[in-house]
């Protein structure tokens, strides 16, 4: 089980070894910068195959383009799941306050 405490160690001795944790605060605690870097990426390789479906059709790997499409439609949903995630914890923070 993982202590979710404040007073973390600093350090960890695994055998004859001794690892420094650093203190390090998350980047993208929300995920929804993540999950567009991710949507713009698939959609950016629809548009690239996209000039050659008559080459992935005669390949038959017109799967590649539809791929591409689904990846890109399931982080739209996905988007809008962590934005109302984040906006979710942020009234839940503001009720506490």
């Amino acid at each position: 089980m993982v202590d979710l405490r404040d007073e973390q160690p600093t350090q960890h001795e695994i055998g004859n070894r001794t690892y420094i944790v650093a203190d390090v605060e998350p980047l993208d605690v929300d995920g929804v910068r993540t999950i567009e870097v991710g949507t713009l990426a698939w959609l950016i390789g629809f548009l690239a195959l996209l000039p050659f479906y008559s080459r992935l059709a005669d390949a038959g790997r017109t799967w590649w383009l539809w791929t591409c499409l689904a990846g890109f439609g399931l982080g739209l949903f996905g988007l809008e799941y962590c934005r109302r995630r984040r906006h979710a914890r942020a009234e839940r923070r503001a009720d506490q306050a």
